[in-house]
């Protein structure tokens, strides 16, 4: 199994992390139908330009670093760390390798060179590029009609390129490129590799060709993916993989007004901005599970309040059962296993686990030992306790400052702070004793 890995120039934003959740549900599944899975990820450290569809703009470790005023290896190292403790704390399994990109330079040197003894690559002044005239079913996966494209669809940025759907080789350091940081010998001179060659080699090199299973974002299809699996089916004359699975966006507002989250637009949130709201990063990965992987999530602070609720509950009732029987409960798996391997059902696979915490026709020993078998797929912790956390002082000063502006009858004021502590992650309720603040992720007395 290969999956896309994140390009390192910045945090990978919580739309990124929903295809990874759903990447690990899939090798969870195939895991718990008695699979081994060897999984390859890839990091890109190089050569994922700004303009993906033009192959132009620059390098985005050189945004990045130039960004931040740190190297291009200082940026890469702290972005590939905070990816790694990203995925730990969403629960997400590690693959069996990571593969930088920088790391495998001469896998991809020689998959160029194969593309040019079967007469696939051409050279210009400034870049190597694949002819996709050449290959007769390129765009099969996107299924792109090719010579109906639009004009000005993937406008060649290059006067050179033959064909508008041409894509990157390598990159010369010449011309706009001349400059570049990161930089190889080749046998077409200094230079870089282009995005898309990366992941073909290093998808053959560590796990052959074809391989079984190869997963991304919806937004790889049309491009990314599509020039994967041309450039490798033309050099070695086989599929890449004998599956593709993608994960649909995040998004934000409502259906038929939604906006994809993504770092090129500025609206995206962090892992880190969750966990920082007192929200444990668990209740994300929960929320993603609410919904199929093929179909748009829609994300606001409700339904990730609500996903929060729901994990606490299954947290405390399975706590409150009686010490697991060890083995499941046979009718209810075989719902399960139906569930999971129809197209990884995980909305269907958490209604049953619900179902079966709710029945009454099983004891509690029998429950727990399903529920915390079932959770080897979900991934969602459900054997660790509820833990009640202290409200920080900043929101208790917050608190104390809105009780003064009602002493004060100051009511547009009182409704500012009540919404400044609602956007940190907590509730504030008024009782007879006085005002009440808890995180939104533990309001679990009202629900339970």
């Amino acid at each position: 199994m290969y999956s896309c890995g994140p390009t390192v120039y910045n945090y990978a934003h919580i739309g990124n992390l929903r295809t990874y959740i759903f990447s690990d549900a899939l090798k969870r599944i195939l895991m718990f139908n008695g699979y081994r899975v060897k999984h390859i990820m890839n990091i890109t450290d190089v050569g994922h330009l700004t303009s993906e569809a033009t192959d132009s703009g620059e390098d985005k470790l050189e945004v990045g670093a130039a960004r931040e005023g740190k190297s291009v290896f200082e940026i890469t190292d702290f972005y590939i760390k905070a990816f790694r403790r990203d995925l730990a704390a969403l629960n997400i399994l590690p693959p069996t390798k990571y593969t930088k990109a920088t790391d495998n330079i001469k896998e991809q040197i020689a998959l160029i060179k194969q593309l040019f003894r079967k007469r696939f690559a051409y050279d210009t002044p400034e870049v190597i590029y694949f002819d996709t005239a050449q290959l007769k079913d390129y765009g099969k996966l996107a299924r792109l009609k090719v010579k109906g494209l639009k004009a000005g669809a993937r406008v060649p940025f290059d006067v050179k390129k033959r064909n508008s759907t041409d894509f990157a080789l390598w990159f010369k350091i010449a011309g706009r490129h001349k400059n570049h940081i990161l930089r190889w010998p080749s046998p077409w001179g200094e230079g870089f590799p282009g995005w898309h060659i990366e992941c073909s080699a290093m998808a053959r090199k560590y796990l052959g060709q074809p391989l079984d299973i190869h997963t991304g974002a919806v937004d790889h299809i049309s491009i990314h993916h599509t020039n994967e699996i041309a450039q490798s089916e033309a050099a070695y004359g086989k599929p890449l993989s004998h599956f593709w699975l993608h994960g649909e966006f995040l998004v934000l507002g409502k259906p038929g007004k939604e906006v994809r989250m993504g770092k090129s637009l500025g609206n995206f949130a962090t892992l880190n901005q969750i966990v920082e709201m007192g929200i444990d990063p668990l209740a994300y990965r929960y929320l993603c599970l609410t919904a199929h992987y093929r179909a748009k999530l829609y994300f606001d602070m409700r339904n990730l309040m609500a996903a929060a609720r729901g994990l606490l509950r299954l947290r405390e009732a399975i706590g409150s059962l009686p010490a697991s029987v060890g083995h499941p409960i046979a009718p209810v798996e075989k719902k399960f296993r139906s569930a999971i391997n129809d197209d990884l059902n995980m909305p269907r696979a958490l209604a049953i686990a619900w179902d079966c915490l709710k029945s009454k026709r099983y004891d509690g020993g029998e429950k727990k030992s399903t529920l915390l078998y079932f959770d080897t797929v979900f991934g969602l912790g459900l054997d660790q306790p509820v833990k009640k956390a202290d409200i920080p002082t900043e929101i208790k000063r917050l608190v104390e400052e809105r009780e003064q502006a009602r002493r004060v009858r100051n009511w547009l004021m009182a409704d500012k702070l009540r919404k400044t502590i609602q956007e940190r992650g907590y509730v504030l309720e008024d009782t007879p004793n006085g005002p009440q603040v808890k995180r939104a992720s533990q309001l679990i007395e009202r629900v339970v």
